[in-house]
């Protein structure tokens, strides 16, 4: 076959696929079998040409207008030039082997070529137009293997594998003919874009390397950070963090433990143009408010707990019994009642640890029992004679019943 000349850089592909491999005369006598079977290596050769003069092209440009027109120009080219070769397919012609071969590695260089065009010159396409469907066959093919790389590499942590193996059934659910009808560049280069870096992570290490208690793999950060933003691994994360939650005992545990993983998951970078279902909420947006709303329930919860806490050591402390009389005064009367007998307890420690908390005097709300029960010992004269006058003001009123 002749190469391209230096006007056209599509021309050695086109006349490839209009003439040579165009089903009404394509014929295993038209080509040779030696020019069939080099077709599959002259190929990856031209796709690396052709890239090379697309660029060089575009960069002897000036204006935006103009390269965006000659950016479409060949990107609707090459999807004109897959849909031919993918009708051609179907023609008997190509139930040979050779030809089906061959077939094959034009079909994989021109959605190389498309893959290039859509990365390097994104911002110049449309990409919120809708993908034809034979390019849509195309790239499901070509996903749909990756999903399978991937779901065969080896992964430790159970988590992760839960993670990975749900987001690769979403992922092959969504690259599945149903509903695709209405798909479009956007989609499909962000689900390019997910399972290319998804093929290259390393699962040998899934943690994701700042700390012990980190909650987020290296997936996770991934995932967050492409804006995996699907109701169903939404609901893992969700799941996984509840988990922990409950392997705690105190509110106040709970509370530190979200605002830990929270800070966390902040400090994850999303990038706010990707996303994964256009339909859904940002993951920032969604897990924020679920975080947020979390936080608040656990912290009403935390403080009901502490107020009836709190009230009932209000109540404690207004239940007590306020004596006209010093620690030191209280403590020479409960050590009398003891000795006297009148109060009998296995020791004179546990009458003064059961009476002394329920006293308080005009100076101190709360009485230390065994502080109490220390000073009895060293009576002063003052405080003998003003206990005396107590108990001498009882014997008085006692008598007048």
């Amino acid at each position: 076959m002749k190469m391209m000349n230096d006007n056209y850089p599509l021309e050695w592909l086109d006349r490839l696929i209009l003439e040579h491999l165009n089903p009404s005369h394509a014929n295993e006598g038209l080509l040779s079998e030696g020019e069939l079977a080099n077709i599959s290596e002259q190929v990856l050769k031209e796709s690396d040409r052709i890239q090379i003069r697309i660029k060089n092209e575009i960069f002897a440009l000036r204006r935006k207008r103009e390269i965006r027109l000659q950016v479409r120009k060949y990107h609707s080219t090459l999807i004109y030039l897959l849909d031919t070769m993918m009708d051609s397919q179907k023609s008997s012609v190509f139930q040979s082997a050779l030809l089906e071969g061959t077939a094959e590695a034009v079909i994989n260089c021109l959605d190389s070529l498309l893959s290039f065009l859509e990365k390097r010159f994104s911002c110049y396409l449309s990409l919120d137009e809708r993908v034809p469907i034979t390019y849509l066959l195309v790239s499901g093919k070509e996903l749909q293997r990756k999903i399978k790389k991937i779901q065969k590499r080896v992964i430790g942590r159970e988590e992760v594998r839960e993670v990975l193996s749900a987001v690769m059934g979403e992922m092959a659910c969504c690259i599945s003919l149903q509903g695709r009808s209405r798909v479009t560049y956007r989609q499909l280069l962000y689900e390019r874009k997910l399972l290319k870096e998804l093929e290259e992570m390393d699962y040998s290490d899934n943690s994701d390397g700042s700390n012990g208690q980190s909650l987020f793999s290296m997936l996770d950060h991934k995932l967050i950070g492409l804006n995996f933003n699907n109701p169903a691994y939404i609901s893992l994360l969700i799941r996984r963090i509840v988990s922990e939650l409950q392997m705690r005992e105190s509110l106040s545990m709970k509370v530190n433990l979200l605002h830990f993983h929270f800070k966390e998951f902040s400090q994850i970078h999303s990038d706010e143009k990707l996303f994964f279902n256009a339909g859904q909420q940002h993951i920032k947006t969604v897990m924020g408010n679920w975080f947020r709303h979390e936080l608040d329930y656990l912290q009403s919860e935390l403080a009901a707990v502490s107020g009836g806490r709190e009230s009932a050591g209000t109540d404690k402390t207004e239940n007590k019994l306020e004596c006209d009389l010093s620690a030191d005064q209280i403590g020479i009367i409960l050590r009398a009642a003891d000795e006297a007998r009148v109060v009998k307890s296995r020791s004179m420690s546990l009458v003064f640890q059961r009476i002394v908390p329920h006293l308080s005097t005009a100076f101190k709300r709360d009485l230390s029992y065994q502080s109490v029960r220390s000073k009895s010992y060293n009576a002063e004269e003052n405080d003998k004679n003003i206990a005396i006058m107590a108990l001498e003001k009882m014997i008085k009123k006692i008598r007048s019943y």
